[in-house]
């Protein structure tokens, strides 16, 4: 009862973590909540700061984001056991909640993504462009999948266009006005062609998880018990690794799209390097903690999940299995 109470806390403290450090990271793309005068911050109101416009969008995707790839890592870690073990309950309930809980979040993130998308069309037109590669300004705008951006020929090659996508997902009108990045000169751009990949890498990983998990569901109901194929355990373990890949990419779209900035039109990322002295110990100090970590919850996870062959005795003893 004790561990299962520390157990939430921690789960509900973690959220909270992730929703508070997003908020932060919202308002760094739109700062709001302040007022400058004479070069000085004044008027600040910290809850109008915090529910700036992205923050909001930014953390429901963020949560969404953690669940979905945490849900499908965990589905594919048990999933490589029953393919290497043979049948097991532990194994077999794991991986139903973890695809529960995984699935259900990234067919959530659709909705998520789109109140996402519009935020940035609404209040950072440039990121938007380059997330699709969009050169120059026009109405009823194309959707691109995949293509290659040429910054320098000012065009996006290689890409399959879906006429009017990007207006009708960003505004929710086919005929909208998207800017284009010569709206703003070279200097103010971000890498758009990293910006781009990883926009496309996220969308792609995304995809591919929400159809596994469609198609899961409709497996699962016209061939129960789904868990007894190999071939659905196969590719269980294949794409369980995406949600994290598309995770990673995310932020690499989220940072990269607001450069030169650290916050928006408001400072410059280069002026806002530090200066302080050792700053390098600090980093080292965090990163030798981290490992230490990740050392640990890889002996845990081997010790009472993957240990074998008195794996499932020890299960059975406990009363997991019958």
């Amino acid at each position: 009862m004790v561990s299962s109470s520390l157990g939430i806390i921690v789960a509900i403290s973690g959220v909270l973590s992730a929703i508070f450090v997003t908020l932060v990271n919202g308002w760094m793309n739109t700062p709001t909540g302040f007022d400058i005068v004479a070069g000085k911050f004044q008027n600040i109101h910290p809850f109008v700061a915090m529910l700036n416009p992205a923050g909001v969008p930014e953390a429901v995707h963020m949560v969404l984001a953690a669940y979905t790839a945490a849900g499908f890592a965990t589905a594919g870690i048990h999933g490589w056991l029953l393919l290497r073990s043979g049948r097991n309950r532990f194994d077999e309930v794991a991986i139903g909640i973890a695809l529960l809980v995984g699935g259900t979040a990234v067919l959530l993130q659709s909705a998520s993504g789109d109140a996402l998308a519009r935020m940035v069309a609404a209040k950072q037109p440039m990121k938007l462009a380059s997330l699709e590669g969009q050169f120059k300004t026009e109405t009823g705008a194309p959707f691109r999948i995949g293509g290659l951006p040429f910054p320098d020929k000012r065009e996006t090659k290689y890409a399959i266009d879906i006429p009017y996508g990007l207006s009708l997902l960003s505004f929710h009108n086919p005929h909208a006005l998207i800017k284009g990045l010569d709206q703003e000169p070279e200097s103010d751009w971000p890498n758009v062609r990293m910006v781009h990949i990883c926009f496309q890498v996220m969308v792609g990983c995304g995809s591919l998880l929400s159809l596994f998990a469609l198609l899961t569901g409709w497996l699962t109901w016209k061939r129960p018990p789904l868990i007894n194929h190999k071939p659905f355990l196969k590719a269980l373990v294949l794409v369980s690794p995406l949600g994290f890949v598309a995770l990673e990419a995310g932020w690499m779209v989220t940072e990269l799209g607001r450069q030169p900035w650290i916050i928006y039109h408001l400072m410059r990322t280069k002026d806002a390097a530090t200066s302080m002295p050792n700053v390098t110990i600090t980093f080292l100090v965090m990163t030798v903690l981290y490992v230490i970590l990740g050392v640990i919850v890889v002996w845990l996870l081997s010790k009472h999940v993957i240990a074998t062959p008195d794996r499932k005795q020890q299960l059975v003893r406990s009363g997991v299995l019958v």
